[in-house]
């Protein structure tokens, strides 16, 4: 499944009748059974709808952080960044990409 980002939004919680959706490096992880931490008044509930891929490397909750912009991120938040998207890969099925 492709969503535009402005798609994805639909699926920040909301709507309690669709899926919890965080996007990271542009893939989209269905983290409804997170929804503890994701969802409505949960700590990461900020990123749920968006790709947070540089709020992750930078391990941020800014909301100027919440977006898929990886520029001039050092090695060391890409690599944190990487260490992220495998635990979301561990935990949440894909469920598709985020495309413009």
């Amino acid at each position: 499944m492709d969503l535009t980002a402005q798609q994805l939004t639909q699926y920040n919680g909301t709507d309690a009748s669709k899926p919890l959706y965080v996007a990271v490096k542009g893939r989209i992880f269905d983290v409804t059974n997170g929804k503890s931490f994701y969802g409505p008044g949960g700590p990461y509930a900020m990123f749920a709808g968006k790709d947070a891929s540089r709020a992750l490397a930078k391990m941020s909750k800014n909301d100027e952080d919440v977006t898929p912009s990886l520029d001039g991120l050092s090695d060391k938040e890409i690599g944190v960044l990487n260490d992220w998207e495998k635990k979301f890969e561990a935990k949440y099925p894909v469920v598709g990409r985020v495309v413009s």
